[in-house]
């Protein structure tokens, strides 16, 4: 019988990592359950609402799916469909559902994951007919490819891997048909910052390197070197949860950076704050109407430690560079 691996603070660490999935999820669930957005499959990943969550938070959760779902969109929209999805450290998320429902499936949507939240998501998908009877309406045989840490149909597929080994994640990506010829998404929320900065370069490398006509979206951190992202980095902290890529957060320019020096064409990023600015007046007065926010000052804050960084690579010439908020 194999001796027992000692556990080691990096076990602490990327267990931290994967609480951090439960925690947007949760918070999602709150924040649909106040009705800043439309959500009806969250609830299958999240039962209860939970205890209550600021104004701030929730605004933010809204300028956070609001902001990436406008570039994921307009993706798909450009390449009309004739494309794929990837979501780096996906989680409990639930835009392949969306997609579904919005007539916006990509030919195929790719989630990866750590195992022991692949698993639970599996198990989420094999007891909830809501979630289960998309993927089985989009398959084309009555059967479909699932093992403990790993489900594929035609549309959907879901992987437990770790994005630190890049060989295994390609080699199990390619298994399950992945495309390297099609337009490619690539997403990542709240994911590299976990990651060594070697270790996020690497992924973002493999993904020029990889994909000829692609999209990254990263959704993270930024300005964590003034006092407001010392507290933030502090508070994690506490929660053993380490941001290992803290120095890829220092600003918009670090962000792009990350992009630019591996083989992207272009790169752009924007903090939330600007970004909730652009997004649609009329369904932000809205939701500024849902909850009374005492401290402005605190939600600004807020978002301007948050950003979206955008590149791309465009062979096919679909017009991916143009792709940004101006539009909304």
């Amino acid at each position: 019988m194999a001796a027992r691996q000692p556990f080691t603070d990096s076990d602490t660490a990327d267990e931290a990592v994967r609480a951090t999935c439960d925690d947007a999820t949760i918070c999602k669930r709150f924040a649909t359950s106040k009705s800043y957005w439309k959500d009806p499959y969250i609830q299958y990943f999240v039962r209860s609402v939970g205890e209550r969550k600021a104004p701030e938070i929730n605004r933010g959760y809204y300028a956070r799916v609001q902001g990436v779902n406008h570039l994921l969109d307009a993706f798909i929209r450009k390449a009309e469909c004739d494309c794929q999805v990837i979501n780096l450290g996906a989680g409990l998320d639930t835009t392949f559902w969306r997609l579904k429902d919005e007539n916006l499936m990509p030919r195929k949507f790719f989630e990866v994951d750590f195992p022991t939240v692949v698993a639970r998501k599996i198990h989420y998908i094999k007891t909830k007919p809501p979630l289960s009877k998309p993927l089985i309406e989009t398959h084309s045989t009555d059967s479909l490819l699932l093992d403990a840490h790993s489900l594929d149909s035609d549309r959907y597929c879901i992987i437990g891997a770790d994005l630190r080994d890049i060989s295994n994640l390609d080699e199990k990506l390619k298994k399950f048909q992945l495309n390297p010829e099609l337009p490619t998404l690539l997403l990542s929320e709240c994911v590299l910052v976990y990651m060594t900065p070697a270790q996020s370069s690497n992924v973002v490398h493999w993904a020029a390197e990889t994909f000829h006509t692609a999209m990254f979206i990263n959704y993270e951190q930024l300005n964590m070197s003034d006092r407001f992202g010392q507290v933030m980095i502090e508070n994690l902290q506490r929660r053993q949860c380490i941001l290992a890529g803290a120095e890829a957060c220092q600003s918009l320019e670090s962000q792009k950076e990350r992009f630019l020096k591996t083989g992207w064409e272009h790169a752009d990023a924007l903090d939330m704050m600007t970004v909730y600015s652009m997004l649609p007046q009329h369904d932000v007065g809205r939701i500024e109407r849902l909850e009374f926010l005492d401290e402005k000052e605190l939600l600004q804050q807020l978002l301007q430690h948050y950003s979206i960084c955008w590149a791309t690579k465009d062979k096919l010439n679909l017009g991916n560079a143009q792709l940004c908020y101006t539009s909304i």
